[in-house]
């Protein structure tokens, strides 16, 4: 088999991989979308805010300690112990799940029906505010995440390869991770959304907000409910991006990355996020190899805009969006 056709194959496993976080960023986009109508524009920033939380957590770092020791004169840094990654997790969620209360105690029962172009100017706000604050609570400087995951070339699929084929493909254990995570993740949001009395809430909520309410439903509850599921996998691509990378403020710029994932998926279809996220991953990949020397290389950071562009021309709900027609 030609070196260039197995390279190419090698080459899309990867996409693959790199598209399967890629839409772990975009399903939290999805989730507080199908739940309130609001684009999440603070999406990438709780995956950071989670990320920087985690860590500090689990070295033992004193929140606020910049702070404290400013205005104290103190030289106070660390607590002196060790968190369990499965702990540290832990306390994690339950930080994401007060934010989620937070946000909607403080900024969304304050906008209920409001017009979306004001619940999207919000969520700009708790972007540039949730930055800030993980910032002066954790500190700026880069942060090695280690939760136990493996990283590295897996040995065996280059074994394998270099045995078959003459040539090792090489596959990261962090990637193959990440996509069994994510499997199991949609799977679990597919079933939530369409076969609980809470996902089916969740979808009335995200219709009509007044309706919703004129039946029973709390939007309080469903709004702490869907931020706190939001919360919950922007830790988990914190984890995967923040083991990937190293946990950085640069993390929140993926959910720019995750823009064209949406445009891909459709912003309302939580499996349309996965097949998005794939098609960005291995598009951006297999472009790169095939065009990208004769174009002057770094295609992969403006491939995803150029697709996304075209199907917002001919097909703006995306592939498994729904599409909206108004009569006027």
């Amino acid at each position: 088999m030609p070196e260039q056709l197995l390279f190419a194959m090698e080459v899309t496993l990867n996409g693959l991989m790199a598209g399967v976080l890629y839409a772990l960023v975009a399903l939290g986009f999805v989730l507080i979308f199908k739940a309130s109508g609001i684009f999440n524009y603070a999406q990438g920033v709780m995956a950071l805010f989670a990320a920087l939380t985690l860590v500090g957590i689990m070295d033992g770092q004193v929140p606020f300690a910049h702070l404290i020791n400013a205005v104290f004169g103190t030289e106070v840094h660390h607590f002196g112990w060790h968190v369990p990654a499965v702990l540290a997790i832990v306390f994690t969620m339950i930080l994401m799940i007060i934010f989620a209360w937070a946000v909607n105690y403080f900024v969304l029962r304050h906008l209920v029906n409001q017009e979306p172009i004001i619940l999207f100017m919000a969520t700009i706000g708790l972007a540039y505010f949730l930055e800030g604050f993980g910032d002066i609570m954790w500190g700026a400087d880069i942060k090695k995440l280690d939760v136990g995951l493996p990283q590295g070339i897996n040995l065996w699929i280059d074994e394998t390869t270099f045995n078959a084929f003459g040539y090792g493909f090489f596959i990261d254990n962090l990637d193959m991770v990440a996509t069994v995570i994510a499997a199991l993740l949609v799977t679990a949001l597919v079933v939530f959304s369409q076969y609980t009395k809470q996902g089916r809430a969740l979808r009335a909520v995200a219709d009509d907000h007044q309706a919703a309410l004129s039946v029973g439903i709390s939007l309080n509850f469903i709004w702490v409910l869907v931020w706190s599921v939001a919360g919950f996998v922007a830790l988990v691509a914190g984890i995967m991006w923040g083991a990937k990378s190293g946990v950085q403020f640069s993390l929140s710029l993926i959910a720019l990355k995750a823009l064209p994932v949406l445009m891909l998926g459709g912003f309302t279809s939580i499996p349309g996020a996965i097949v998005g996220g794939l098609i960005i991953g291995v598009g951006e990949k297999l472009f790169e190899f095939l065009l990208g020397p004769a174009l002057g290389g770094a295609t992969e950071n403006w491939f995803a805009y150029v697709l996304a562009l075209l199907f917002l021309v001919f097909r703006p709900q995306g592939l498994f969006g729904e599409k909206i027609i108004e009569r006027v």
